[in-house]
């Protein structure tokens, strides 16, 4: 009896996770597609993303920084402005931008794109560009902000800009 007993719980149990996991639809942050109005990306999604993809490649993890959000959140908005892909909108680049949002980095870059729907995709299409690869994979940086922005009418129809730095101790 004690047998059946288990052999029948066994079941139940393998029955209630089978049918949980048949139903359960929900997709992962890094596949939602942003092409959409009011849509963003997932920025602890990236964060762990990007974190999971620099400690398999011995680096540390990277944390969002809600400064270097609204640097990224201006930089998409700005390109999402002017329709174009640029690191410098209105004439200011990255370490201007940084300075005038009083974040101070011993070390900082800047990946943007346009294009892609997903974080999926925008990370992959990054990963798989020397130069993109090596801002996310360079050394001492903690600190990140993404964003995304919408634009229904541009050719890309989504905008990206991806921060990353290393906060200078003496001035943050």
């Amino acid at each position: 009896m004690a047998a059946s007993l288990r052999s029948s719980l066994f079941f139940l149990l393998l029955f209630s996770a089978a049918c949980t996991n048949a139903y359960d639809t929900k997709t992962p942050a890094f596949y939602d597609d942003l092409a959409a109005q009011g849509v963003v990306v997932n920025g602890e999604a990236a964060a762990s993303m990007i974190s999971d993809y620099r400690r398999t490649n011995g680096l540390n993890a990277v944390e969002l920084d809600p400064t270097l959000m609204r640097i990224a959140e201006d930089h998409v908005r700005a390109m999402a402005k002017v329709d174009k892909l640029t690191h410098d909108p209105g004439g200011r680049g990255l370490v201007e931008r940084m300075k005038s949002a009083s974040f101070f980095a011993t070390r900082a870059a800047e990946n943007i794109g346009a294009g892609y729907h997903t974080l999926a995709e925008a990370f992959s299409g990054w990963r798989d560009s020397p130069s993109h690869n090596q801002n996310m994979l360079m050394p001492g940086v903690t600190k990140m902000g993404i964003a995304t922005a919408y634009v229904p009418k541009s050719k890309y129809k989504v905008y990206w800009a991806l921060v990353l730095a290393e906060p200078d101790a003496k001035t943050n």
